[in-house]
């Protein structure tokens, strides 16, 4: 991709578009700004270029045949625009994408987002948008191939205190270095502990943004008109008190991140001053009659079930679909075993730094890590670093440089469970070779794949085990 100070960057554009005559508009409107197009007709034709070519930018309708030589959308009427997306996250993960549709509804955008793409556009095309979108995608492409690998950081280093390995939360780090590049609301959803206030951190760090403030709001316990002075400032005179001007929370924040989090507590009058804020970019203090512009990114998160209070009237549908542009929800901790062993480390590594920085981290023994790692946390991340913390505290009072079964919480160790609680019913009956299979796969699944250390916890020999993963077919 080359790129000047005085223009934007130009970009390989793939355009998938079954109707000649619009895809030819279409190219035609980038080749002003430089952009180098390249288009097909179809989902097949649009695959075999993603793996064979080189694409900044993917631009696909909604709607078109899933090969050369169909007409109109695929006879199950799928969208086949959404296989193109598919296509050009696995095949090239750094390209932004953007879909153009006629049938521009909600569901179709969300959908369109959860797949990663950079923005929707809809038919007919207003040239001069459709142009200023794919430069901003240009630009957006720019910043990530020359961002960290996000997924990376967080499996050796950690990135602003995300420590995760597993499938579900690759897949949310993929999404997070997606979705960082624009300004696309996102609203972050999971139970409390599972690190939402992280990943809003780490939107604002990848983001274009990353200079500016990050300014967190907790909905949470607050009364309603304190909440609505918080976020949006007072004059002098406002109220008893107001003896001074004073900005809220978005004014504060002009230019960065804003992230409110536990925003389903929001009083109803509140969110609707909020969603005036989000749709005109203007706050108007308490007070006060002139509005004020702001620029922020909005990121929300809550433990609820939004859905549900939308329907009890407890939150407002138009807020709920503006503030749900981007969507990343957090599994629990207990769905993501996995990520218990390289958290657990990290959390010693870190407590240990601050009692004897000058000295190695204390190990951990197996029989204790398994503890930790079959419990099922209630409290999540937070509260796994919290116990591992104390943990740590008590091992290097003793003078220990490990730690072990002894020192797991008393409460920890006499709850801990079966890491295949899911799968319930009694072992009665069942043959030695079932019950063999399933510890040697649980084993692996709690201890991420590391066969050295799972054949350490089964008591077998590492030889021994490859040989059990070829009998039984397991990975």
């Amino acid at each position: 991709m080359a790129n000047d100070a005085a223009s934007p960057p130009r970009a390989q554009v793939l355009i998938v578009e079954d109707e000649p005559d619009h895809a030819e508009v279409m190219a035609d409107a980038l080749r002003k700004p430089g952009h180098v197009s390249t288009v097909v007709g179809s989902v097949d034709a649009a695959v075999d270029e993603l793996s064979h070519g080189s694409f900044d930018i993917v631009v696909t309708d909604l709607r078109m045949p899933a090969s050369a030589g169909q007409h109109g959308t695929a006879p199950d009427g799928s969208d086949a625009g959404m296989k193109v997306l598919e296509a050009a996250r696995r095949l090239q993960p750094d390209a932004e994408t953007i879909m153009v549709t006629a049938h521009g509804d909600v569901p179709a955008a969300r959908a369109a987002f959860k797949l990663g793409a950079f923005d929707f556009i809809e038919k007919p095309l207003d040239l001069e948008l459709f142009r200023a979108l794919v430069n901003r995608a240009a630009e957006s492409a720019v910043l990530r191939a020359g961002a960290p690998d996000l997924a990376d950081l967080v499996q050796h280093d950690g990135f602003e205190g995300i420590i995760a390995g597993s499938e579900p939360m690759r897949r949310i780090l993929s999404t997070v270095r997606t979705v960082a590049a624009s300004s696309i609301p996102t609203l972050i959803t999971g139970e409390s502990g599972v690190g939402k206030e992280l990943i809003a951190r780490a939107l604002h760090r990848l983001s274009p943004r990353a200079d500016r403030r990050f300014v967190t709001f907790n909905c949470a316990g607050q009364s309603e008109s304190l909440l609505e002075d918080q976020l949006f400032g007072h004059v002098r005179g406002a109220f008893t008190g107001a003896d001074r001007d004073r900005a809220g929370v978005f004014e504060h924040a002009d230019g960065g991140t804003v992230f409110l989090d536990e925003i389903g507590d929001m009083p109803l009058a509140a969110q609707a001053r909020l969603l005036r804020v989000l749709e005109n970019k203007e706050v108007v203090r308490l007070g006060a009659n002139e509005p004020r512009a702001v620029d922020v990114r909005f990121v929300a998160a809550t433990n609820q079930d939004l859905p549900a209070l939308v329907k009890d009237g407890r939150f407002r549908e138009d807020l709920y679909f503006r503030i749900n542009g981007a969507h990343i929800h957090v599994p629990p901790l207990r769905e993501r075993r996995e990520d218990i062993p390289r958290i657990v480390r990290h959390a010693i590594a870190s407590a240990a730094a601050e009692l004897r920085p000058d000295a190695p981290p204390p190990d951990i023994t197996d029989a204790a890590l398994m503890r930790l790692t079959s419990y099922h946390w209630p409290g999540n991340v937070r509260q796994l670093i919290n116990t591992v913390r104390t943990m740590t505290v008590m091992a290097l009072g003793e003078g220990a440089d490990v730690i072990d079964a002894r020192h797991v919480p008393p409460e920890i160790a006499a709850g801990h469970e079966p890491a295949d609680a899911d799968a319930g019913g009694s072992l009665a009956g069942a043959s030695l070779e079932s019950l063999e299979k399933r510890a040697i796969r649980e084993t692996l699944r709690l201890t991420g794949g590391n066969r050295e250390q799972t054949a350490k916890l089964l008591g077998i020999g590492e030889r021994t085990l490859y040989r059990k993963l070829k009998e039984y077919g397991l990975r």
